[in-house]
């Protein structure tokens, strides 16, 4: 393939990417938008709109997906679905998903889990090896003293705080998350990214790389699809060539 094929190909696979985190943004939208349209007094439906916005959804994508949450327009009704169950090696996974066909979510879940060396398992068996938390990264910069975002956090009721290479990754109570997210943004932080997901209480090391690639695929092939919106897993995942 020439090299304008490779950059056509290339732009091809970016336009789906981002077509598919249009279709979850949309879903997360009208299910927060059921709890009332107005973003100032919807947390959830606040941060679904600045993460939707992040990515450059149009505001009529948006303010049409807000009118199908609160029925100013028809449109799909969408079930939260949780699935669990083992990977390759054992690695406990944990699936999220917003759809509105229950029965093709769940067939299409089992069947990946199936083809990728792994067992989809019953409601709460590996759940428990999970806290759900609140976890916001907050962008590093020269101007930013890591004694003072710590505090701030605190103070503003997180429970902790990571700092890693590029960021700072403050965690809270799933209860707290819109709290204290509310209050960085106030104070100026630029946030990276946020999200209220499944923690792994200890991750667990996979050092076969036939197990490795076939993680890769299961959580890739799951995160892909349009029906799921969040995989988390126990493990520390090396990165494949």
């Amino acid at each position: 393939m020439g090299r304008h094929g490779t950059i056509a190909g290339r732009k091809s696979a970016q336009d789906a990417r981002r077509a598919a985190m249009f279709t979850k943004y949309t879903r997360q939208i009208i299910v927060a938008a059921k709890d009332g349209g107005d973003p100032e007094f919807n947390s959830s439906l606040r941060v679904a709109i600045d993460k939707a916005k992040a990515i450059g959804m149009p505001n009529d994508n948006i303010n049409r997906a807000i009118k199908k949450g609160t029925g100013e327009l028809a449109g799909e009704s969408y079930d939260e679905l949780l699935f669990e169950g083992y990977g390759p090696s054992g690695v406990a996974v944990i699936v999220e998903a917003l759809t509105d066909n229950k029965n093709r979510t769940a067939a299409f879940v089992r069947s990946t889990f199936d083809k990728n060396g792994g067992n989809l398992g019953t409601p709460g068996c590996v759940s428990y090896m999970f806290s759900r938390k609140g976890v916001i990264f907050i962008e590093k910069n020269d101007n930013l003293d890591e004694d003072t975002v710590m505090m701030e956090a605190l103070e503003a009721g997180a429970d902790d705080m990571i700092v890693n290479q590029d960021n700072f990754e403050v965690r809270t109570e799933a209860t707290d998350y819109h709290t204290v997210l509310d209050a960085l943004k106030a104070a100026g932080y630029e946030i990276a990214e946020s999200e209220v997901e499944f923690i792994p209480s200890m991750e667990s090391k996979v050092d076969d790389e036939a197990a490795i690639k076939s993680l890769h695929k299961l959580i890739d092939t799951l995160d892909d699809n349009d029906d799921v919106q969040r995989v988390s897993y126990n493990c520390d995942l090396p990165e494949i060539e």
